[in-house]
């Protein structure tokens, strides 16, 4: 993802001032003792890599904690390292960390979304004779296999066909949240999918491309299934690199231009050029409205289910009429899951939406962004945590705005070791050279220790926008001590800082902040 996002302003203080001047004549791991005891230096294989890469020592932000005790309920903690820690900076993804432990202590881990399903209408001999009208509540992973489960419960109600059209009631959120404003442009990536209290799907279209086994051509499928959408596939198998695979590819979404737009047949129409070296990829597109997206899903769920329409329906946005009575009410998955995924695939929607959760459950509908702030600043304060320079925009992450300190993060970290949903959100987080957006980091380095019965590891959130590099997280170290780490690089050359954070986890792993490094 390629946004942009602001460098922080840097306060020097003597001792950084002082840094700064021994690496300019090449002096290099210098550790000077500061009054209050914490750490002020950088860890060389660091240094050696932001030299290299030409970012400056005041464009990063370290703190390192050792975790005593570890177990929740029993954790306290001592500074090993603080370079610059207290400086408030763009945390991009690393924020989700704040916005979904306090989720789980808030809300609980077992908290489920609901969606409602209210009618105007009877059932008669099998037939639904009326309006369907979904209410939601920001569910974020309404997803197909839910949206099954649904049709199933529907079906449960004696109803086989429906004769009536749906309606959509986001009254949940206030208008200002919904609205598609990205900071880079990018309206049709999935990442910048506004919240919504339907969201279906994540609102993205998934068309997996790959060659066919049995024959000279491309396969393409799609997840979720509409209910009038086809695929035209134009593509020729071509010589080319599947490094760069969507190079070549172009991509329309045609309508039929009928007068409602959640009643028309679309057309997804593939052209150009696909490698024919390449085994299968995901194509991910934000290409229609939010009502036809819904209704189209909706209708296509029915019909796989075995249900039929008498026509085929219209989708509108209405709030449910006070005549109306209740259907259905559907619980998706339970919020300990939906944290897992937030934290371990970085979902930008799916944080938004639990961050209005916070505002809808403790401070009543619409949500607002500013009351789920409320929420949190009302927690961390529960907490006896204070973060003055705290800035939340949206819970994401995806903000040119949003701040934090690295040390305040850690604080967030420490506490969670101290809260029963403490070992739920440690295992949220992803795991280096296992899974998640840590999957293919540290592997060479985490070989070194396969020979040991118990095993180092790194629990790691990531960030990354245009200009900011972030990670956030726990450290088990090889001979069992406890980190946790954050660390912020904000600055235009911050893309080549992937291997400089490398660094700062190899050297945790491998026990780096020894107590004879202390001078």
């Amino acid at each position: 993802m390629s946004t942009p996002a602001p460098i922080s302003r840097s306060y020097f203080s003597l001792a950084t001032i002082i840094m700064c001047c021994l690496w300019s004549i090449g002096v290099q791991g210098v550790e000077p003792k500061v009054a209050d005891n914490t750490q002020q230096y950088l860890p060389k294989g660091v240094a050696a890599s932001l030299e290299k890469n030409q970012i400056p020592t005041d464009a990063i932000s370290i703190s390192v904690v050792e975790i005593q005790g570890g177990r929740p309920g029993k954790a306290n903690s001592k500074t090993q390292l603080d370079w610059r820690a207290k400086e408030p900076m763009n945390p991009a993804s690393t924020m989700k960390l704040l916005t979904t432990l306090t989720g789980l202590d808030v809300l609980g881990p077992e908290y489920r979304w609901r969606t409602k399903l209210f009618t105007d209408g009877t059932i008669k001999q099998g037939t639904l004779r009326g309006n369907i009208y979904l209410q939601g509540t920001g569910d974020p992973k309404l997803i197909p296999e839910e949206f099954a489960k649904m049709m199933k419960a529907i079906q449960n109600l004696g109803i086989q066909k429906i004769d009536g059209d749906l309606y959509f009631d986001r009254s949940a959120y206030a208008p200002s949240v919904m609205e598609h404003n990205t900071i880079d442009g990018e309206s049709l990536r999935a990442y910048n999918v506004p919240p919504d209290p339907l969201l279906y799907a994540f609102r993205t279209l998934s068309f997996q491309l790959g060659k066919s086994r049995t024959a000279d051509f491309i396969d393409i499928e799609y997840t979720p299934k509409l209910s009038q959408l086809k695929i035209i596939n134009q593509m020729q198998l071509i010589d080319r690199s599947c490094e760069n695979w969507k190079s070549n590819l172009r991509f329309n979404l045609d309508s039929d231009g009928g007068t409602d737009s959640t009643n028309q047949n679309l057309s997804a129409v593939f052209s150009g050029g696909f490698p024919k070296d390449c085994k299968g990829v995901n194509y991910n597109v934000v290409a229609m409205d939010a009502n036809t997206f819904l209704t189209q899903g909706f209708a296509a769920a029915w019909e796989l289910a075995g249900g039929s329409w008498a026509q085929t329906p219209i989708g509108r946005s209405g709030n449910v009429p006070l005549a109306a009575r209740l259907l259905l009410q559907f619980e998706g998955i339970k919020l300990a899951d939906n944290v897992f995924d937030i934290n371990k695939f970085s979902n930008n929607v799916m944080a938004r939406q639990l961050l209005l959760t916070l505002a809808l459950e403790k401070m009543g509908k619409p949500a607002t962004t500013e009351n789920g702030n409320t929420v949190i600043q009302s927690w961390l304060k529960e907490q006896g945590l204070e973060f003055p320079e705290l800035v939340i925009e949206n819970g994401s992450g995806l903000s040119r705005t949003e701040a934090i300190s690295a040390q305040h993060l850690n604080q967030v970290l420490v506490t969670a070791r101290n809260l029963s949903v403490g070992d739920i959100f440690y295992n949220s987080l992803p795991i280096a050279g296992k899974d998640g957006t840590m999957k293919n980091r540290l592997m060479a380095h985490l070989r070194k220790f396969l020979h040991l019965k118990k095993k180092p590891e790194a629990r790691i959130k990531t960030g990354s926008l245009t200009d900011v590099r972030a990670i956030s997280g726990y450290v088990m170290s090889k001979s069992g001590r406890l980190y946790a780490v954050s660390s912020f690089i904000n600055h235009p050359n911050a893309w080549k800082g992937l291997e400089a954070h490398d660094q700062l986890l190899a050297w945790l792993l491998d026990d780096g902040p020894e107590p004879k490094q202390a001078r």
